[in-house]
């Protein structure tokens, strides 16, 4: 799956993860508890709110009376949510068994964070537009004017680098950039320099375009901090991947899970959680997050302007920030935005807290600027260096 980066506007992602110590993201960047108040049955609120115009759960009364107006809407649709990304499977299962009222429609999942918002222009006043966003830093700060504001109840747990300040995107889950290889077939890379060696030739694979997809994008940045580079200037890693290709490792398919059950794509630059995620499916499947700098994002979550559910919308956003499925993210590999507050709150599921992967010493993530930067350089370079 191709995911496009995610964007904060002004926010230092990097002082971000400095905030989120149990994320295991100890940051050298260059760059409320879930409420209690479920209304009793049959309470209502204000019968004539404005689901499209709500920013925040005080606008319809209480979850009970989103709920039922979510319920009435009785759709949800989502996009970009591959079933094996993250955990989204068993997040959109638990959402269908707690709210039986409301059809999920799950769209395109296999799309980039920049074709869900070429489907939303698309789609616009239509009941099959997305009412959903899950999105890549830059794609998001691109957009801003898709995105309906909204503050979950949670809102105050989510450390304040990574969600734009009125609520239109907001941090959810993210993880490191690693290297996942079959290891049946190939040595353990021990340095980022490892796969430009003969052993490696025609194998290693990037998760998209980095100028369209989050996680090639973040493949790039490590390997620019890895090499000597600056996230203020991201030529060192189109450098390593010029080479990469020069040497005829570089393949040019993107990455799935068939891809790597298939044995197609033995050696993939990836998300972390991603890459732990074919573990499943081959034994040998081993991951690498290199010591030394470490690269890090966060995936963020908005609701469309224009979304056909729009209480189904907002329904969404306050389970996706709610306990019970942060601890699913954190299943599924990646780290949940409020670990820290449910760590502290004795909320967080510690086992599962317990099998991340190792952090780096040093975590390093693109502030918004840099980004930006970044993306115009790979815009004008990637194509040329790997052609």
């Amino acid at each position: 799956m191709t995911r496009t980066i995610r964007p904060f506007r002004r926010l230092a992602v990097g002082a971000a993860v400095a905030g989120i110590a149990a994320l295991t993201l100890s940051a050298c960047s260059t760059g409320t508890a879930d409420a209690a108040g479920t209304a009793a049955a049959g309470e209502t609120g204000s019968s004539s709110v404005d689901a499209a115009t709500a920013t925040s759960l005080s606008d319809f009364g209480t979850l009970a009376d989103l709920e039922a107006a979510a319920k009435k809407e009785g759709k949800l649709n989502v996009i970009a949510l591959p079933r094996d990304w993250a955990n989204y499977g068993e997040i959109i299962d638990a959402f269908t068994a707690k709210y039986p009222e409301i059809t999920v429609t799950e769209q395109s999942p296999d799309v980039s964070s920049a074709e869900e918002i070429t489907a939303a222009k698309t789609n616009k006043g239509l009941d099959t537009a997305p009412d959903v966003f899950d999105l890549g830093l830059t794609v998001a700060l691109q957009n801003t004017d898709q995105f309906a504001a909204y503050k979950v109840q949670t809102w105050d747990e989510i450390p304040e680098a990574l969600k734009e300040s009125t609520g239109l995107f907001v941090g959810d889950y993210g993880g490191y950039m690693s290297v996942g290889y079959d290891s049946k077939k190939f040595p353990a890379p021990a340095a980022i320099t490892d796969p430009l060696k003969s052993e490696y030739k025609g194998a290693v694979a990037l998760n998209g375009d980095p100028t369209q997809a989050g996680a090639a994008f973040g493949a790039v940045g490590l390997a620019t901090v890895q090499n000597g580079g600056s996230l203020d200037d991201y030529s060192a890693g189109i450098d390593f991947f010029s080479k990469l290709n020069s040497a005829g490792n570089l393949l040019k398919v993107d990455v799935t899970t068939a891809t790597v059950t298939s044995g197609e794509t033995p050696v993939v630059f990836d998300w972390d959680y991603l890459n732990a995620a074919h573990t499943k499916d081959n034994k040998d499947w081993k991951v690498v997050v290199f010591p030394g700098n470490g690269y890090a994002a966060y995936y963020n979550q908005a609701i469309n302007v224009d979304a056909p559910n729009p209480a189904a919308a907002r329904l969404w956003q306050e389970f996706l920030y709610s306990d019970e499925v942060q601890n699913l993210w954190l299943k599924g590999g990646a780290r949940p935005v409020r670990m820290e507050a449910m760590t502290k709150a004795g909320t967080i599921d510690a086992d599962l807290a317990a099998k991340l992967p190792e952090a780096p010493k040093e975590t390093l993530v693109p502030t918004e600027e840099q980004s930006k930067a970044a993306g115009t350089l790979l815009g004008e370079k990637w194509a040329a260096a790997v052609q």
